[in-house]
């Protein structure tokens, strides 16, 4: 329990002091591709690759299922 309150207090100090830092919120290459009307090609490749990811994870445990079921593995 003392292991897990102190890794818990190390990573609120972090976040902590992520957090109190001001920076610049504006993010040139977004604004840009804003501009552009490019980030809809970004968010359609983002789409792709999650949904590609997506389908072979569920190819892999459909086949997983099927060799659960030929093995009677529980």
């Amino acid at each position: 329990m003392k292991r897990i309150s102190l890794i818990l207090l190390i990573l609120l100090a972090i976040c902590g002091n992520a957090f109190a830092q001001a920076g610049d919120t504006s993010v040139e290459m977004a604004d840009r591709l804003r501009a552009d009307g490019k980030i809809w090609v970004v968010v359609a490749v983002v789409a792709v690759v999650f949904a590609g990811l997506a389908i072979n994870l569920f190819r892999i445990d459909s086949k997983l299922k099927k060799i659960e079921k030929d093995l009677n593995i529980k």
